[in-house]
């Protein structure tokens, strides 16, 4: 039986939604998105002037809905499964709808493509057309395998010099691992290290809000968001209001800078394959695979849950070694090369 949640204290449906969502502590992106879903839901489906509340509407307004994405605006598989999510939540979760027809709505199926690898040599020769934080950043995420906002959600007591590992807190399914730190980076992120305990400091002393910390632990412990243990180990440059809390406070660089660095590194090296920040990821998977790693320690340093996710990058490497060679190949002598002329 599932658990039963706590009654909602708003009335308005958008801020029910946003109250159910931080009550299971979803992200703020999550919540972003959600609250989006909702709106265009209600919207489109009132678009007559009909304004009706989604309790008196059912499973034919949803398939409409999700039709209409499909075929008018011929969304992503990907977007359509989070609409299709976030639809899931209003009615479960917001207004405790569980009816039958929900189980029934079918998920597009997302296809299963060979992720876009860069080799060795390509890698290094995208990340020498980077300078500054950004390349740091970049070359941080290639050697570790992190997610982009992994990397910049690191908290200064994250990073374990001494045992040359760093703790990726709360990942994908909120979960934790350990990745290992890269000998070659830990001179630059110790001297990065003084540049946010220099920003730090500043903020100290000008007794501004603390850093974002997760969940309760800022009413349990009140100034751990001051500490520098938890200070952002890739600070803004700049202040920012917390849209939940509304306290004005330093949140980590903003991940744009890094895309947009990257972006602009990629024409720069000629790279003509599309590259984007999650193909350090993918390179860095297909470069420990072919160097011999274990595949159940590639997973473990990714965090994926299951293996077959992480056995996609088997399939790249069958291609990049030829390992099956082709029949034309096998042609040889002056008959082959007559016919190649």
């Amino acid at each position: 039986m599932k658990p039963r949640s706590p009654p909602l204290q708003s009335t308005c449906l958008l801020d029910q939604v946003r109250e159910r969502i931080r009550y299971m502590h979803y992200s703020l992106s999550t919540e972003k998105t959600y609250l989006y879903w909702a709106r265009f839901f209600v919207r489109w489906t009132g678009r007559g002037g009909n304004m009706r509340h989604p309790r008196d509407m059912g499973a034919q307004e949803v398939e409409a809905f999700l039709s209409m994405l499909a075929t008018e605006r011929r969304v992503s598989v990907s977007t359509h499964n989070q609409a299709l999510s976030a639809l899931l939540f209003l009615y479960r979760e917001v207004l405790g709808i569980d009816l039958p027809w929900l189980e029934g709505i079918n998920r597009p199926t997302q296809m299963k493509r060979i992720p876009s690898v860069l080799t060795k040599d390509e890698v290094a020769g995208l990340l020498a057309q980077m300078d500054g934080l950004a390349a740091l950043i970049a070359r941080l995420l290639y050697g570790t395998g992190m997610r982009l906002m992994e990397g910049m959600r690191l908290r200064i007591k994250d990073v374990d010099f001494d045992r040359r590992v760093i703790i990726v807190r709360e990942a994908k399914g909120g979960k934790d691992r350990v990745v290992m730190l890269p000998q070659s980076l830990i001179s630059a992120l110790r001297s990065q290290m003084q540049v946010a305990r220099s920003q730090w400091e500043i903020d100290r002393h000008a007794q501004r809000g603390g850093v974002e910390v997760p969940h309760a632990l800022e009413m349990k412990y009140p100034h751990v968001g001051h500490t520098w243990g938890w200070f952002w180990r890739f600070p803004s440059p700049t202040l920012s209001i917390d849209p939940r809390s509304g306290v004005q406070r330093r949140h980590h660089l903003y991940e744009d800078r890094v895309q947009r660095a990257l972006k602009k590194a990629v024409q720069l090296a000629g790279i003509v394959k599309p590259v984007s920040v999650q193909t350090l990821r993918h390179s860095f998977a297909t470069h420990l695979l072919h160097s011999g790693t274990d595949i159940r320690t590639v997973q473990e340093l990714l965090g994926h849950s299951d293996v077959s996710t992480t056995m996609i990058y088997t399939h790249v490497l069958k291609v990049e070694a030829g390992q099956t060679m082709s029949p034309l190949d096998s042609i040889t002598g002056k008959q082959g090369m007559s016919a190649l002329r």
